[in-house]
């Protein structure tokens, strides 16, 4: 595999390490704002990001597409395979940020 895929696989774990615990924190805020309890939004929030984690570290869902369709027909399995891990590391990055961010609420994970 070449130097560029690992740049991209550790690239796609930390995108969605930051979605995940960025948007949750930043968006507590608003919750704070307007006088709700932001720890308790916090996790709500985290969950809901999950998809749009992955989705905004692989870089959008149409470049998956084509490379799952290169792949599938053209034969490229190794175009198959990057993609597959590409989306196991950002889903990893996700995990990542659900366990820290349910740390700092001090609540157990599933």
């Amino acid at each position: 595999m070449e130097e560029r895929f690992f740049a991209a696989f550790i690239s796609c774990f930390f995108i969605a390490l930051g979605v995940i615990i960025g948007g949750s924190f930043i968006g507590s805020i608003g919750d704070f704002a307007t006088g709700d309890a932001p720890l308790t939004s916090m996790g709500r929030i985290a969950d809901r990001l999950r998809i749009w984690a992955i989705v905004a570290a692989i870089g959008g869902t149409f470049d998956a597409i084509a490379n799952f369709e290169k792949g599938l027909t053209d034969g490229s399995t190794i175009d198959f395979v990057k993609q597959v891990l590409l989306i196991l590391s950002a889903m990893g990055g996700v995990k990542t940020g659900i366990i820290i961010i349910d740390w700092f609420l001090q609540k157990e994970s599933p």
